[in-house]
């Protein structure tokens, strides 16, 4: 059973920093690209970053310089460092493999005063 677990949301102040991270199982994590997707209250899913096998990523143009994305194939993990957070930040975070929908409950990230 694959199961994409995420962790590490929580209340930040603007500018402030967070790291959230993903569990990978069931799967042979290291021959998938993976993804990080939100989803903000009232809105739909969009990408925020995608990572390679290879640890190539690709970034939302809008957490691009903020937001750093990193995979350990070895300890089947994935990372989303998150800095100079924003109100529009706000969002539940998910873990998936890229291209697909995301399982799992995510972690909510509130950036507010």
């Amino acid at each position: 059973e694959v199961q994409l677990q995420a962790s590490g949301g929580g209340l930040v102040q603007p500018g402030g920093s967070l790291r959230l991270s993903c569990a990978a199982s069931g799967f042979r994590f290291s021959s998938y690209a993976m993804s990080w997707l939100r989803q903000a209250p009232g809105k739909g899913l969009e990408t925020v970053a995608d990572i390679m096998n290879d640890g190539r990523t690709t970034y939302l143009d809008s957490v691009k310089g903020r937001f750093t994305a990193s995979r350990d194939s070895a300890k089947n993990t994935l990372s989303l460092q998150m800095n100079s957070l924003k109100p529009d930040d706000t969002a539940v975070y998910y873990c998936t493999k890229t291209g697909e929908r995301p399982l799992g409950q995510g972690t909510l990230v509130t950036v507010s005063s």
